[in-house]
């Protein structure tokens, strides 16, 4: 991916998946963080891209929470 993207911080990540583990002493290492922070962010532009065309295909000019409605079961299936 080209451009600046800001991404999501490491720290977040690991809060957040540490919240869904069933056992507390679980760890995740370096490696497996960074993949998650990266597959986070490809989540993140494509669901931006699918609702930009869905929005587009409905005539619409800005994309609003309808639109990214609309794409989410593509990318839950897709992923």
């Amino acid at each position: 991916m080209e451009g600046s993207c800001a991404g999501f911080r490491k720290e977040l990540v690991s809060r957040l998946l540490h919240l869904h583990f069933r056992d507390s002493k679980t760890k995740v290492s370096g490696d497996a963080l960074q993949l998650m922070v990266e597959f986070l962010k490809i989540f993140v532009v494509e669901a931006a891209v699918r609702g930009v065309r869905q929005a587009q295909a409905e005539g619409a000019v800005l994309v609003d929470l309808d639109q990214l409605e609309k794409v989410l079961p593509q990318l839950l299936l897709d992923f």
